[in-house]
């Protein structure tokens, strides 16, 4: 059996058309029981699949016109684990990934300016023991965001 069927696929096709939408008016847009979107939606967040539904920001419109992606190199990976820990802290740090190449971390930053954004790369991130080198790279502007095709 595939993980989602037809009908898991457009429930959810309905939640990223409106996440706030109730699921009763799901049920009558794809004209099957309230029940089942129920049912599906509580299983398919116990699967892990849904991991939540919250509010998408424009960073942008609430100030934070800076954004960088930025590698990070370790004195040792083995710290990783601390140091996300850390770097958690940090809420003008919104994404983090391990990853292959240079770099052991590579992490998503949003600042107000360009002063915020040497605030948090010197006196929050560069701080942090164990952490060797970062290497940022600024982010002009987000040509298009999305969930993957399903």
């Amino acid at each position: 059996m595939d993980i989602l069927d037809e009908f898991d696929i457009n429930i959810i096709k309905e939640l990223e058309k409106d996440g706030r939408m109730a699921y009763s008016a799901i049920a009558a847009n794809l004209k099957i029981s309230n029940t089942m979107v129920h049912q599906r939606m509580n299983r398919l967040t116990e699967q892990g699949i849904l991991i939540g539904i919250k509010p998408v920001i424009n960073e942008k419109k609430i100030g934070y016109d800076w954004g960088s992606f930025t590698g990070i190199t370790l004195n040792k990976d083995q710290d990783s684990d601390r140091i996300i820990e850390e770097l958690k802290n940090i809420p003008e740090i919104t994404e983090c990934y391990y990853i292959t190449g240079s770099f052991t971390l590579y992490i998503k930053i949003i600042a107000k300016n360009h002063e915020h954004m040497r605030k948090v790369l010197y006196e929050k991130i560069d701080t942090i023991p164990g952490i060797a080198k970062t290497d940022s790279i600024i982010e002009l502007g987000c040509a298009f965001k999305r969930n993957v095709s399903l």
